[in-house]
């Protein structure tokens, strides 16, 4: 039994909505279907998403419903019209417009887009409508309860054969809406999928599968064929965004293989990921990934090493601060932390302020606009000479290494560079690993 999961380009219109129609039917395993909300159709498209967000501030701006409500009404009414459905979402409109006049909320808005099209897409498959709110379940302080959803899911489903549920939200104790981050619909995917123990979570997009790189970056990077839990989590963490990082743990726990495939290919294999596997990787690194905009706080004092407690209490100044360290490298008088940028400059005096009445340093050093790149694969720790090739292929482009850091795991090296140096760096690492090894 398979849970199948539909992202907004492969729900952005009729067109669409056909070929996922195709997709469920070729296989009797298929049985339950996740949505998310119309995505875009075209590179210039609006996603529905961002409409109803649009929508939400034009109301709380005072400025009315006029100027997006329409546009999201014609959305579903084209698909309607291309499938030929009987269905009418105009008691669904005003509910939605009451209940925004009333006071609702943004979470409300926005979930509105799975909504509807879940209901859509249930009426085209022939299939129930179940709504998330009867199985996503969240806390009052906002935070998904896994627990109470997989019961849920365990319980609500039971009897159901098949159903269409949409993405993206569930319920508080309270009633009241609440979304995931944007990409939730992948995690409503993964813990329906948890919930009903099923055989493969199978993740439909609009690429065929799991790159090795960022094509906005490389050229036509290759297709990962597997990858496990661990290494997509490190990938996802660092910006490859394929997958929403949080829908790996539901399905993690339950050893459910996740499957991402091409709607517009659907005979393409797409990316297994996969707990563990003996099957070898076409290339020693799985994939590199990485984020622009960190800063490092370099802190140098003699006879650190020596002075009992030095780190921590560096830490506890950052701590206090409400600032996350991404990486801390360090040599025997020098501690570097490496930073969100942003996260450090409304606090930035503070935090120097409060480093050197802790440690008493003898040098603060800072340095902004840097990028932090991910080379990983389960591959690189039975090969010889990873970090001196990654050294070599940047060298080799001339681009200056600001901090490189190699967990024990072996599964993951970390390099820190410019960011203008960002995407040419990409490119050497993946020139040195795939493309000369194709």
């Amino acid at each position: 039994m398979k849970l199948v999961k539909f992202g907004g380009s492969s729900c952005a219109s009729a067109e669409q909505f056909k070929k996922v129609r195709e997709i469920v039917f070729s296989d009797p395993a298929r049985r339950y279907v996740v949505v998310s909300a119309p995505g875009k159709r075209f590179p210039k498209d609006e996603k529905v998403t961002d409409l109803l967000y649009l929508l939400y501030e034009d109301l709380r701006e005072g400025r009315g419903m006029e100027r997006q409500l329409p546009k999201i009404e014609r959305r579903y009414r084209e698909i309607i019209d291309g499938l030929s459905l009987s269905l009418s979402l105009e008691e669904d409109f005003r509910e939605i417009r009451e209940r925004l006049l009333a006071g609702e909320s943004c979470a409300y808005a926005a979930s509105r887009g799975e909504y509807l099209n879940a209901k859509l897409m249930a009426e085209y498959l022939g299939f129930p409508f179940l709504d998330a709110g009867e199985l996503i379940a969240f806390r009052p302080d906002g935070e998904c309860d896994f627990r109470e959803t997989e019961r849920r899911v365990g319980e609500r489903l039971r009897d159901m054969e098949k159903a269409v549920i949409p993405g993206f939200y569930g319920l508080d104790p309270e009633g009241r809406t609440v979304t995931f981050s944007r990409g939730g619909s992948d995690v409503t995917g993964s813990l329906i999928a948890a919930g009903l123990h099923a055989d493969l979570y199978e993740n439909w997009t609009d690429v065929s599968g799991f790159l090795v790189a960022d094509p906005r970056i490389v050229r036509k990077p290759e297709v990962i064929d597997y990858i496990t839990y661990r290494e997509l989590r490190e990938l996802s963490y660092m910006g490859a965004s394929v997958l929403h990082e949080d829908a790996i743990f539901p399905v993690r726990k339950e050893g459910i293989p996740i499957q991402i495939k091409n709607t517009n290919r659907p005979e393409d294999h797409g990316t297994m990921i996969v707990a563990n596997t003996l099957k070898k990787p076409r290339f020693i690194i799985t994939g590199i990934a990485g984020k622009k905009n960190f800063c490092s706080i370099n802190i140098e004092k003699a006879m650190m090493n020596s002075e009992i407690g030095f780190i921590r209490k560096v830490l506890s100044v950052i701590e206090e601060n409400g600032i996350s360290v991404e990486h801390t490298p360090s040599g025997i008088d020098t501690m570097t932390l490496f930073i969100h940028q942003e996260e450090l400059i409304s606090n930035e005096q503070k935090v120097l302020q409060g480093i050197q009445r802790a440690v008493n340093p003898d040098l603060i050093e800072l340095e902004a606009d840097l990028a932090l790149i991910a080379v990983v694969g389960r591959g690189m720790k039975s090969a010889r000479g990873v970090a001196g090739r990654v050294m070599s292929a940047l060298a080799h482009d001339y681009i200056n290494i600001k901090m490189i850091d190699q967990g024990s795991s072996e599964y993951n090296i970390i390099i820190g560079v410019r960011n203008e140096d960002f995407e040419a760096a990409i490119r050497a690492i993946y020139n040195m690993f795939v493309l000369s090894a194709s």
